[in-house]
């Protein structure tokens, strides 16, 4: 597949839609939002941007996508998740919100996430990292983050922060705890268009 006849879309439900939006056109795609099963079905592949987890989950319910959702996933479909993102992509969360406003997992990646891991908006912070397969560290922001506890034999760790795993692929779907979308280092992205063509 090329990237010319490529289209990927970003959940735009919550979350920083646009920036995710700007760097996959960047990489040369077709990039669109997808708010309805009509546009989840007419996707290659999904980005699931950062935001807020439990909000996420209660608006894919109410937007009738979550099972869809785990449907395309569970079929192969590929996908990134960036924070909240990256939550929603575990097969198990740990502190997953109040009874009844739970984030829900998505079950796309064998991993155990922990929510807001790093600690709450004030502990944000930013620094370089080591991302496996990547030339040069990247520039990574976490607001928020989570980090993954445990991982798969399947999954491989592409990155650490503070001793924590904040980046991971498993086949086809790739998870970092940070944004690398609002950056403008757009290596991410597009190791994840060569994920989808299958060029990575």
């Amino acid at each position: 597949m090329s990237t010319g006849s490529l289209r990927i879309g970003v959940l735009a439900l919550q979350g920083d839609t646009r920036e995710h939006l700007a760097a996959l056109r960047e990489a040369g795609v077709d990039a669109i939002t997808v708010r309805r099963r009509s546009e989840l079905d007419s996707v290659d592949a999904l980005i699931i941007p950062g935001g807020e987890s439990t909000t996420m989950t209660h608006l894919l319910r109410e937007f009738e996508l979550l099972e869809p959702l785990r449907a395309r996933l569970a079929e192969g479909m590929p996908a990134y998740g960036s924070c909240a993102g990256m939550i929603l992509l575990a097969s198990e969360i740990l502190d997953a919100g109040s009874v009844g406003r739970e984030a829900a997992p998505l079950k796309a990646m064998d991993m155990t996430v922990r929510r807001n891991a790093f600690g709450r908006q004030v502990d944000s912070f930013e620094g370089d990292i080591e991302f496996e397969g990547l030339d040069d560290p990247v520039h990574a922001v976490f607001i928020r983050a989570p980090w993954v506890e445990r991982v798969g034999p399947d999954v491989k760790v592409l990155a650490r922060a503070d001793g924590h795993i904040v980046a991971v692929r498993q086949g086809r779907v790739l998870a970092t705890a940070f944004h690398p979308e609002i950056t403008g280092d757009r290596r991410v992205h597009r190791l994840f268009v060569d994920i989808v063509t299958g060029n990575a």
